[in-house]
This record gives structure tokens, sequence and C-alpha cells, in this order.
């Protein structure tokens, strides 16, 4: 049944109604698209920062980072990992002036294995907007979800106070890790899993609460929820806006700006899809998973294996090609090849 255009006038948008039941985040590095869509939170990642990196609007903040970089000196490496680190930083610092709450910065991929190494580089961002006057209650740290990832976050929550949001999260095993791990936020990847069953099953379609990336994330809350979990679970990684819809209730939804767009602009009703009082009353039992049993069942699930090796190989990808681009602007053209 279609809606007149004077009651589609009178009606919220559905992105607006979304905010009423769910906290809606923006996954982008792009501060237009932020102050457009007035999200709580903000979140980014290697390949957004890339590509926002090589925007011309954006280059005063690229130049910037160089500039620190060569001022700390050392070897060629160190430059361009402080000027990475600080270029993050600036990013972030510039998107916490938009919104009124915490913005995510994420941990290289390339330490996705190395646990001391994730909670150093952590710590460095930390000081890095400590340096630029921000507190570490508007910054989330972003770690994969690997099992060095997950206790990395356990010791920069339980022993320094750095909250964590643990990304490339497919797995329900990830999942109740994290939960035991105590870390503040965890990011499962909706549209990736839905990319996986498309590409390795017969079915090409999938429609709101039938798709395998709704249908993990409905269980990875309800789960939380029965069990009393405080971690936060912020679906993400959408690939249209009925997945978000179907998600409406959850925590918090991290949306790309195509689709904050394509939100705003539909005039559909909304209601709440997830709920504590109907998570409480679902029949999930408790499991408790130490390493080996962290290992084994996440590896019982081939989906989350492939996405989450993916998912870090794209990711450090990125973070060769930033560094890259620093190493020209610091080192010259020649050299940067």
């Amino acid at each position: 049944m279609s809606v007149s255009p004077v009651k589609r006038q009178k009606m919220e948008s559905a992105l607006d109604q979304l905010k009423h039941y769910t906290t809606v985040v923006a996954d982008t590095g792009d501060f237009n698209a932020i102050d457009e869509y007035k999200p709580l939170d903000a979140t980014t990642n290697p390949s957004l920062i890339l590509a926002a990196a090589q925007m011309p609007v954006y280059q005063k903040l690229v130049d910037d980072a160089v500039a620190y970089g060569q001022k700390l000196g050392g070897s060629e490496e160190q430059q361009i990992k402080n000027a990475s680190d600080k270029l993050f930083v600036l990013f972030g610092s510039e998107i916490l002036k938009r919104i009124p709450g915490r913005v995510s910065t994420e941990v290289d991929a390339r330490l996705s294995f190395d646990k001391e190494g994730m909670i150093q580089r952590a710590r460095r961002l930390i000081d890095l907007y400590k340096e630029a006057g921000i507190g570490k209650d508007r910054i989330l740290i972003k770690l994969s979800s690997t099992w060095e990832g997950i206790q990395a976050g356990k010791v920069l929550e339980a022993e320094y106070g750095i909250h964590c949001n643990m990304t490339l999260l497919f797995s329900f095993a990830q999942a109740v890790a994290c939960a035991e791990a105590g870390v503040t936020l965890i990011s499962p990847f909706v549209g990736r899993i839905l990319d996986w069953y498309v590409a390795n099953g017969d079915k090409k379609t999938y429609e709101g609460s039938e798709d395998p990336g709704v249908k993990s994330v409905t269980k990875i809350y309800n789960y939380y929820k029965k069990f009393g979990y405080k971690t936060i679970v912020m679906g993400a990684s959408f690939r249209n806006t009925g997945q978000i819809r179907a998600l409406t209730g959850c925590d918090y939804l991290t949306i790309s700006p195509k689709l904050l767009a394509e939100l705003s602009k539909e005039h559909v009703k909304l209601t709440p899809t997830l709920s504590v009082n109907e998570a409480q009353a679902c029949d999930l039992e408790k499991i408790h998973l130490d390493e080996k049993a962290f290992r084994w069942h996440h590896n019982e699930d081939q989906m989350a294996v492939e996405k989450l090796s993916d998912g870090i190989r794209k990711f450090a990808a990125d973070a060769v090609k930033l560094d890259r681009m620093l190493k020209e602007r610091m080192f010259g053209t020649e050299n940067g090849k």
C-alpha cells in the first residue's frame, strides 16, 4: 500500500525513526557526510582513511602528519609509522569536532596476531589523542577479532581503561570471547557474511531476517542481552537498507554515507526487531571459551575463517598503500616507489 504525499511529509524518514531505537554511527572518514547525517559516533578504518587521504580537501591533514613524522626523526620506517599514526589521529580529532560521541580508530591490521604489538600501538594512539587535548573516553580503539586481538582488548580495557571496538567479527565464537574479555564494543560484519553465502551457495538473494548476516547479529545480540553482558553490539558492513531495517533495535549500527542517504529518503514504518525482553526469553545456552575452545569453534565456521583472514589481508594491503603514499610525500617519489 502506497503512502500519500501528505502522510509521507508527516512521517519521519527511516533514518530518523531508526535513531529512536538504535544509536546511528557514521562509517566514514569524510567530514561532510558526518555534518550532513549527524550521527552520535563515527568509525574509521585503514581503507576509509586511505580513500579520504587522497581527496584534495584533506591534504592539509596529510601534510601535517608528514611534518610530524619528519620532526620526530628516526629511520624511514619509524617516520612513516609515526606519520601514519598521526594521520589517523588527525582525522579522528576532526571527526570529534563534528559528533557528540566517540570515534573509532584502528590499530594496524598487520599486528593482528601480535598481542603486545597491538597493546603498544593502541597506547601510542591514545597518547597522540591526549597530546591533541582529547581524552580516552572519546576514543574506541579498533582491533581485529583474532584470539590475540581479543586478549589485547582485555588488557587494554582492564589495565589501561582504554575502550576497544573489536572489528572483523564473523563467528559466534569471536562474539563470545569478546564478551568474556569485557571489551566495550563489537562490530559484527553483516554485509561480508552475506557476500560469502551468496558467493558460496545456491541462494543469491535474502530478505530481512533470513539474511545470514542479520541472523548472525541477531543471535549475538540475544546472547549478550540474555546473559547480561555489557559489551555493545554494533552491526557493521551493510550492503542494503533492508539489512539495516531488519536490525532495528540493535545497540548501535554503523552505516556508510551512501546507505545513510538512502535511509533519509525512505518513508516506511520501522518497528524494533531486536529487544532485550525477547532476548532474555530466547533458549540460548551460556558457554565459556578458553583459547583451545575458541580456536576450534571458530575454525568450524568456514565462512568466518575465510572472511576474517580476507579482511585482515585487505586492511593490511590498504595500510601498505597508505605507507607508500606517505613515503612518497616524505622522501620523494623516486624513493617512494
